[in-house]
């Protein structure tokens, strides 16, 4: 449960970085040429995926210290 749980949320952020190479490429031809969408959609998914991923780190850690000062 939590292994799909995790790749789930590797999925989404790299479909969310491929929208986000996509509307750079669409939108700003001259910024991010179509050669390079692939790689860029790519990139842009793993770093949404680590910072989803710090985030829920943080979350974590202030949620337990939540919990232990009730």
């Amino acid at each position: 449960m939590v292994l799909a749980r995790e790749w789930i949320i590797f999925a989404l952020c790299l479909g969310a970085g491929g929208h986000l190479a996509l509307g750079f490429v669409l939108h700003a031809p001259d910024v991010w040429p179509w050669s390079r969408a692939g790689l860029y959609g790519l990139l842009s998914g793993l770093a949404i995926y680590v910072f989803v991923q710090t985030v829920r780190f943080i979350w974590s850690r202030v949620h337990i210290k939540r919990s232990e000062m009730e």
